[in-house]
């Protein structure tokens, strides 16, 4: 295979993985998805940003999440996102100390 035929096949898959998760799946809260994958929404829209930013163009973590949650986040986190409980959130700060580093 190509390059060039597997980076469309790899973008047809990111795209397939977006929809799911913002069309077909939105009542999936990210805690969940972090606690058990080590990854979420919010992941995916960091690494989008970084790789905007490695090939010099310009993003915010807020235009990368915009970007992939197709409306600013606070906006689908109000339409989407229920509160978790102390249990949840405690895994929460597990896993994202694990997966991705220390809180800011």
């Amino acid at each position: 295979m190509d390059n060039a035929t597997r980076t469309e096949l790899e973008a047809a898959a990111f795209r397939a993985l977006r929809e799911h998760l913002m069309e077909k799946r939105p009542e999936v809260q990210n805690i969940d998805m972090m606690n058990l994958a080590g990854f979420c929404r919010n992941c995916l829209s960091r690494w989008y940003q970084e790789a905007a930013n490695e090939r010099g163009i310009e993003m915010t973590k807020e235009e990368g999440r915009e970007a992939f949650y197709g409306m600013p986040y606070d906006e689908w986190r109000a339409q989407n996102q229920t509160e978790a409980s102390s249990e949840k959130q405690q895994a929460f700060e597990k896993a994202f100390a694990e997966n991705v580093g220390k809180k800011d």
